[in-house]
């Protein structure tokens, strides 16, 4: 088979779609989220009408049939324009959603995964907690088993979408040994009386709701049970390392917009009747950043191509993610020292990227989480 390096012609073409859709409908509505920290939940239906909210899934199972390039392609360029509203998207289109096609039964594909793609119901993915952080085993909600279905009881914190959403996934143990056998994701229709979410204010990413969650004798009925199954850890893992893939691809997008927004200030700014790109401190730190971003765009799309490959290793995704999200920080904090003065202002958008940036080498497993998965990948044990 030839090794191409070549974007389809149907990957170009998602791209102009998300493009003209960021110009011409989204652009306009992120500064008025971002300073309201309110979501505009309405651009669902829209997303759902262009079948973005179902890129990654088959035509079969109600989806838009494309690929993860594709879906990444989305992730890219929504990111370019805001991480706000790409991250909204994506808690909805992957982690709310993705376990309850992989595992879903079909009464559950029915009732959340159909509508959720076209945009009629918001999904999103409790799964950390204030005690645990990255570290899913420490897992502490738990499910108890009562006539006609389990009462959950426990916390979630730092959930995308909370705020607003039709249902959650939620992880809680169904069982009392700490084993990862007793790890189960149920899906919660909210509201719910047991369910007490409190929005959070933030200082990245500020027009994605996102809350925290108090769980008291929550009921849900048996049919609540992802996949009428207990044990569904794997499912977990394995929709984090697709995930980070694409948070690979959010965190390009942003290092994209910080850079193009250097780039343009560099050519634009005059100091001493000369460019400050024409200075070799300003053109090096631009050529640093060039660079950084073309290595990370080839690893995004590698691991885009390994998932449709059904070859991605969860060592090679905390790889990706790993670069991809630190080149985002590294390049938006460059992007502000270019700007100078002008960077903390927000009528420039570097400094909106970087605080967004920083969400990415601490959410969906920090910089050092992802550090120890690649270390445990060389035979070491940290």
């Amino acid at each position: 088979m030839a090794l191409s390096f070549e974007f389809a012609a149907e990957h170009e073409s998602v791209r102009d779609t998300i493009r003209r859709l960021c110009r011409d409908e989204l652009a306009p509505l992120v500064e008025a989220a971002e300073e309201s920290e309110t979501f505009p939940k309405h651009v669902f239906q829209r997303w759902g009408e262009l079948g973005l909210l179902a890129v990654r899934y088959p035509e079969a199972d109600g989806g838009s049939g494309m690929d993860k390039v594709s879906d990444c392609i989305v992730r890219e360029e929504l990111s370019y324009m805001s991480q706000a509203f790409a991250t909204t998207w994506s808690a909805h289109t992957h982690l709310g959603i993705w376990p309850i096609w992989k595992v879903g039964t079909p009464q559950q594909r029915e009732t959340y995964l159909k509508p959720a793609l076209r945009g009629e119901k918001i999904s999103g993915f409790g799964l950390s907690e204030p005690d645990g952080g990255s570290n899913v085993r420490a897992l502490k909600t738990r499910a108890d088993k009562v006539p006609g279905g389990w009462k959950l009881n426990g916390s979630k914190l730092y959930i995308t979408n909370a705020p607003f959403a039709d249902f959650l996934l939620v992880a809680a143990r169904t069982r009392p040994e700490l084993t990862t056998e007793a790890i189960s994701l149920f899906i919660v229709d909210l509201p719910n009386p047991g369910f007490d979410i409190h929005k959070l204010r933030k200082e990245g990413i500020r027009a994605s709701e996102t809350g925290l969650i108090h769980i008291e004798d929550a009921f849900v009925p048996d049919e609540a049970l992802l996949g009428g199954i207990e044990g569904t850890y794997p499912v977990i893992l394995e929709c984090l390392s697709e995930n980070r893939v694409g948070v690979a691809a959010n965190a390009l997008g942003m290092a994209r917009a910080a850079f193009d927004a250097a780039h343009a200030y560099a050519q634009d700014r005059i100091v001493a009747n000369k460019r400050i790109g024409d200075y070799q401190a300003i053109a090096h730190k631009l050529a640093d950043m060039s660079a950084q971003i073309e290595a990370a765009k080839w690893m995004v799309y590698y691991g885009a191509w390994c998932v449709d490959q059904g070859t991605l290793t969860a060592d090679m995704a905390a790889r990706i993610k790993l670069i991809a999200s630190e080149t985002a920080l590294s390049v938006s904090e460059q992007a502000i020292r270019i700007h100078g003065g002008a960077g903390i202002m927000r009528e420039y958008p570097v400094g909106r990227i970087h605080r967004d940036a920083f969400v990415y080498v601490i959410g969906e497993g920090t910089s050092e989480v992802q550090r120890n998965i690649i270390a445990r990948s060389l035979g070491f044990k940290p």
